[in-house]
């Protein structure tokens, strides 16, 4: 397995285990989390309802029991646009190829125990992407406006950095023109940066302090001032265990969703240039304390509750992106896709192979204009000699 290969495999089974963890306990505080658990929760663990058929609000879903979420479902789905388009993808990819992988064939939905379309298990955010592009007929590039604003498409972006491998400004760019036709104002943001965050993590000699620095950089406005106050603070944090009131503390004057999960106020997931996600920060914060050590990236996420299967499958992805397919724990991956009846390695090799094909073109064309532009300058100065 070469280097590509084995980042673009860490990354997308450590996105798969980290979001099919956090099922079990998204929408919990830490507190319910121990007391229905009987301690912290360390690997794959049943429903945090047992008559979840019936629970409400998320019923008829069967979260936990290693069973990958909406997350997952979305970023295979992207794997495969990228297989059939063989390039870089815009806005208008997302109308032409990701809506009829929401809406056009069958497959297998863990959590809903059948195969059905994905479009019948993914969010109402996600639903606005057929909605606005196959029913609206909305322009691609604008579709994403008047969606709920949150990390619905940071949440499986990760493709978009392994196929702009090493170059975080790239994936920054193609995930914010891709998933214009999807979301917009910061959580549009969250989806170029964590591409960019992925982007960097896939670059030989990468570390977590480095992959924060590229979101530095290049995040913008409420999504960057997040980013540096949770690093921040989780710099000087040991162990994710103990670290939630702090981290929360951190990433609660940009967050728009109450400390009472379930409960939002109308200003909530609204567009504003000082806000930002909750989830892509702590992902970035549970690395930051783990120094990229996948299973404690993940095991923050999960643990702290809230949309914890975000949370730990962004956090998996960059770590596992960084420490390839080795450092993610082999019984989460076994367990993850036996539980799912999906191959969480195929994926990966997929999108190693059209980061590939994709960069060969690149480098075609980047050759052609440098030789078109080194004329360029030779005719002028001759023309002024």
């Amino acid at each position: 397995m070469t280097p590509l290969e084995d980042r673009a495999t860490g990354c997308v089974a450590g996105a798969a285990v980290g979001d099919a963890l956090g099922g079990a306990t998204e929408g919990w505080t830490p507190e319910q989390i121990v007391e229905r658990y009987g301690g912290r929760v360390e690997g794959v663990v049943p429903p945090f309802n047992e008559d979840w058929r019936n629970a409400r609000p998320i019923a008829p879903y069967h979260k936990g029991d290693g069973h990958i979420t909406d997350d997952t479902l979305m970023t295979h789905a992207l794997i495969r646009v990228y297989d059939k388009s063989g390039g870089h993808l815009d806005a208008y990819a997302m109308a032409e190829h990701l809506v009829p992988e929401l809406m056009g064939e069958r497959r297998w939905i863990p959590e809903l125990e059948a195969e059905a379309l994905p479009l019948q298990r993914v969010f109402l955010a996600e639903k606005w992407i057929v909605a606005r592009l196959h029913y609206g007929h909305a322009d691609p590039r604008e579709a994403g406006v008047g969606n709920i604003v949150n990390c619905g498409a940071a949440m499986y972006v990760a493709p978009v950095g392994i196929v702009n491998a090493a170059d975080p400004d790239a994936a920054y760019a193609e995930a914010i023109e891709l998933t214009g036709a999807h979301q917009s104002s910061y959580g549009r943001e969250a989806a170029g940066v964590m591409a960019a965050a992925v982007a960097e993590a896939m670059r030989p000699g990468a570390t977590a302090d480095s992959v924060v620095a590229a979101c530095l950089r290049l995040a913008k406005d409420g999504t960057r001032a997040a980013i540096e106050a949770v690093c921040e603070t989780a710099a000087g944090l040991g162990h994710w265990d103990g670290s939630f009131e702090a981290l929360r503390a951190a990433v609660r004057p940009f967050d728009t969703v109450a400390d009472t999960y379930r409960d939002q106020g109308l200003g909530a997931r609204r567009p504003s240039r000082v806000h930002s996600i909750e989830e892509l920060p702590l992902a970035l914060g549970f690395l930051v304390i783990a120094k990229g050590d996948v299973r404690d990236t993940v095991l923050g996420g999960v643990n702290y509750g809230r949309d914890a299967d975000s949370i730990a499958s962004m956090g998996g992805a960059i770590a596992g992106a960084l420490g390839g397919l080795a450092s993610v724990p082999q019984e989460w991956v076994e367990q993850v896709g036996t539980a799912s009846r999906t191959d969480l390695v195929a994926p990966g090799l997929a999108i190693a192979e059209v980061a590939r094909r994709v960069h060969a073109d690149d480098l075609v064309r980047r050759r052609a204009h440098e030789a078109a532009f080194a004329d360029l300058a030779h005719e002028h100065e001759h023309g002024r000699a």
